[in-house]
């Protein structure tokens, strides 16, 4: 006896529709009138024309109420039921019931399904009779297996009347107490060689734990082994160790070093090149002052000679028209008059130059470059 067995017990029995409400109370202790009842209600529902007897009141009559309903089972039902639980009327004789409700449950939802089905198919047949076409196949094969198969039901049901005959002789038939005691021995034989079996396993299953733990305790001593070494290794301090941390430091004081020098190149690379470029620019712009100077002297000079040529002219053109002066004028050394620009005459050539400082340095190099005078040739 179990709450689930009579929880579906209950279930079953609400759904089958039976009229009285049953609760798990009313199995608590032995009820036999409700089970009779619940028996009786099962059989006619399973079969409505029997012939089971509904007198309960005395012992005899229970104990043959009790034995018609279970032989009405076996033979209509196929449905073997326990007697004596059935008889306790109680907890137990509910899980008997529910063999018999089970399957009257069952039936009830087959049908109800069959009947869903049935109601698609015709409402899909109706909706839609063209697609049923393809089916046609199939159903001609399911009707050739009805054929054969009531046939061969047929054929059973020829030699039932047969076959009850020596049903019943065999259940008439008393037992052999030598055959029965030859089977029970065989059983017990078979039992105890499973039992040895069991044993064997457990002694098996013995043996390998203890060879199991025997492997983890080695694994544990192992393992405890190496964590003291590696202990050990981590708290001993390696003997080139300060020489390892010693040149450490000095390669990082000349890492230092390193970047700091090159840090200082790579600066005085880069003021070095623009000191180059500003030498270069200064030496063009120099260059440039001096060609500008150059090519204003040449034309001054060019314009110097020029006059200076005129001038000649003129003079030679007085000495001739006054031819008849004086010797002592004749002989007189003429003053040399000075010339625009500081032109100065010595040693067969003129001088051209100026006393006055220049307006910048860049003029004095340029003087400097041409020696700060300029000797023009007669």
């Amino acid at each position: 006896m179990s709450f689930r067995d009579i929880r579906n017990f209950i279930e079953t029995m609400t759904a089958l529709g039976y009229p009285r409400r049953v609760s798990m109370e009313n199995f608590r202790t032995p009820n036999f009138a409700l089970v009779a009842e619940i028996l009786i209600w099962l059989v006619n529902r399973y079969e409505h024309h029997n012939e089971i007897p509904s007198d309960v009141d005395t012992e005899a009559d229970r104990i043959f109420f009790i034995k018609a309903v279970a032989q009405f089972m076996v033979t209509k039902a196929h449905i073997k039921l326990n007697t004596k639980r059935l008889y306790q009327a109680d907890g137990y004789a509910v899980k008997e019931m529910l063999k018999i409700s089970s399957v009257l449950y069952s039936a009830m939802k087959t049908k109800e399904m069959a009947l869903d089905d049935r109601g698609e198919e015709d409402n899909k047949f109706r909706s839609d009779a063209g697609s049923r076409i393809s089916d046609l196949k199939a159903a001609r094969q399911l009707a050739s297996e009805v054929t054969t198969k009531g046939a061969a039901l047929y054929d059973l049901m020829g030699k039932e009347a047969d076959l009850r005959e020596r049903r019943t002789a065999a259940i008439a038939r008393p037992l052999d107490i030598n055959e029965t005691e030859k089977a029970l021995r065989a059983a017990i034989k078979e039992v105890l060689e499973n039992v040895e079996k069991t044993k064997d396993m457990l002694n098996n299953v013995v043996s390998d734990e203890a060879s199991l733990d025997a492997k983890i305790e080695k694994k544990k001593q192992d393992l405890e082994r190496h964590q003291k070494r590696l202990q050990t290794l981590q708290s001993v301090r390696p003997a080139f160790m300060d020489e390892y941390e010693k040149i450490e430091e000095d390669l990082q004081k000349q890492y230092d070093i390193y970047v700091e020098k090159f840090r200082n190149l790579r600066f005085l690379e880069s003021q070095l090149d623009e000191y180059h470029r500003i030498e270069q620019e200064r030496f063009e712009e120099a260059e440039n002052t001096l060609r500008i100077m150059q090519h204003k002297l040449r034309e001054e000079e060019h314009n110097l000679m020029k006059d200076s040529l005129k001038n000649e002219d003129s003079d030679l053109d007085v000495i001739e028209d006054e031819g008849s002066d004086s010797d002592l004028e004749e002989s007189r050394p003429s003053k040399p008059r000075p010339m625009r620009n500081g032109l100065m005459t010595g040693r067969g050539g003129l001088f051209i130059g100026n006393m006055q400082g220049g307006d910048s340095d860049e003029v004095c190099y340029a003087f400097t470059r041409i020696a700060s005078f300029t000797f023009i040739p007669f």
